[in-house]
């Protein structure tokens, strides 16, 4: 039992002011494995203004300070890997291998990648008379989801502690426990008292404090679009910088028959792929209409070994949704897609046979599936793929197009021209090309309503930072 009933203000682990327990569910079997405190406004502002003191000195400190603060938090984190991947599949319901293997690791991931920036990054450059000078942005609200709950984390703290900023976390209330061992983590690496600061709470009571806190200067919020415009709206008024890594409902565009077999085989269990709830999951299947009878039993079969089951067994591929309000709207959503009249290739409403408790999913398939569907529009996220038939590279093209979204684009095909002329026609910050997958350097986030701004490597670590122009400086 995780009991995490404080929080990390100003370099001390400080009871909240009039904190609302609140427990923690493991999705996996319904019952209570943690218990948080909800904060409130009154202590978002505690934490911002510790922020604030504390980017006096840190806003200025020298890069070799911050690059031994990075160094001495891979050394613990390392140490503290484990007991890091338990959490998240406590919380989460991840199976334990993806927790170890992925989630877990993208944590010391993105630290390592900051560093990595900061070891060579130049702050100051003379051109001519004039100086630019690259500052931290000042202090930071962060908003963080629960399906890549350490992922999340760790992509907007490490660049700005890289960048020289100071920070207020607020991570998912459903999933906080890996937040708060990320935060244990930091202070025994040493990180100076307010410069990292971690408020647990929900959306109205702390998020909405932290967007509309006139002594923020940046928030970055990564979550649903609904809750990016409410951010956005509240951060409006004190004109600060929002930085947001929204939905997405993306396109996986299959171009010929000779890639068929593997790319719906793969394109199935990377939707699958932490119970569907990733952004960037590949949703709707795209696939030419004279091989889309055989792409459906491709996918059918790929489906079927699919192992949900107890995240902790080794054999489990594929683990619960996060939470029975989740667990109601997915089934809701499936539900929708057969009254649609699409047909329904595997799986369907209802838990997987033999698993009465948890919020398990079956993975599901739907195949000549329209694209204006809700099935194909809305962001279920969830284990539930759309294949859609196209005739030629132009529908194909338009279909993909043809949403809200624009976060990931997958591409498919046996004709590299082929491949990069579709790639360059589609509205996505991110296409992957024959399988190809993020690396950390790589800039993460969307178009449209997928958000703005960018994630990861040296993009994320400039989102953190401002351009002063210092002119007439006489040179000598």
């Amino acid at each position: 039992m995780y009991e995490f009933q404080d929080f990390l203000i100003a370099g001390r682990w400080t009871p909240p002011l009039r904190g609302r327990p609140l427990d923690v569910i493991n999705p996996a079997n319904e019952r209570v494995v943690g218990r948080i405190s909800l904060g409130d406004a009154e202590d978002a502002d505690r934490a911002v203004r510790a922020a604030r003191a504390a980017f006096a000195s840190y806003g200025t400190s020298e890069p070799a300070e911050r690059m031994e603060l990075l160094r001495r938090f891979i050394s613990i984190y390392q140490r503290r890997y484990e007991e890091i991947a338990q959490a998240i599949t406590a919380e989460l319901g991840a199976p334990i291998g993806l927790s170890r293997e992925s989630q877990a690791a993208l944590g010391v991931g993105h630290v390592e990648a900051a560093l990595k920036v900061l070891e060579t990054f130049s702050f100051r450059e003379r051109r001519g008379n004039n100086i630019i000078a690259h500052e931290p942005v000042g202090v930071c609200a962060f908003i963080t989801p629960w399906n890549w709950p350490m992922n999340q984390v760790a992509c907007k703290v490490a660049p700005a502690l890289a960048a020289g900023c100071t920070m207020v976390l607020k991570p998912s209330e459903i999933a906080p426990l890996s937040a708060r061992l990320f935060a244990e983590v930091l202070h025994e690496a040493g990180v100076p008292p307010g410069v990292f600061n971690l408020v647990n709470g929900d959306g109205p009571g702390v998020g909405q404090a932290l967007s509309g806190h006139p002594e923020v200067d940046m928030v970055s919020f990564t979550g649903s679009t609904r809750g990016g415009v409410a951010v956005a709206k509240t951060a409006a008024d004190s004109v600060k910088r929002v930085h947001q890594e929204l939905g997405g409902k993306s396109p996986n565009i299959i171009l010929d028959a000779d890639v068929l077999q593997q790319a719906v085989t793969d394109g199935v269990l990377d939707c699958f792929q932490n119970t569907g709830q990733s952004c960037n999951a590949p949703t709707r299947m795209l696939v030419p209409r004279d091989m889309h009878a055989r792409a459906v039993e491709v996918a059918r079969a790929a489906a079927e070994t699919v192992v949900v089951g107890d995240p902790l067994d080794p054999a489990t591929t594929m683990g619960p949704v996060i939470s029975r309000l989740q667990f109601e709207k997915i089934q809701a959503l499936i539900q929708v897609g057969v009254d649609e009249g699409a047909t329904l290739v595997t799986g369907g409403p209802g838990r997987p046979p033999g698993l009465d408790r948890g919020y398990f999913v079956r993975p599901t398939v739907f195949a000549d599936v329209d694209n204006s569907m809700r099935i194909a529009q809305e962001e279920i996220f969830g284990p539930v793929l759309a294949m859609i038939p196209y005739d030629g590279e132009t529908e194909a093209v338009r279909i993909a197009n043809d949403t809200p979204y624009g976060l990931a684009a997958y591409i498919q095909g046996s004709d590299p021209e082929a491949v990069q002329r579709v790639a360059g026609r589609l509205r996505a910050g991110m296409v992957h090309c024959n399988g190809a997958s993020m690396t950390l350097d790589s800039p993460f986030g969307g178009y449209k309503q997928s958000g703005n701004g960018r994630e990861w490597g040296p993009y994320g670590f400039e989102e953190f930072l401002e351009t002063k122009a210092i002119l007439g400086v006489a040179v000598g």
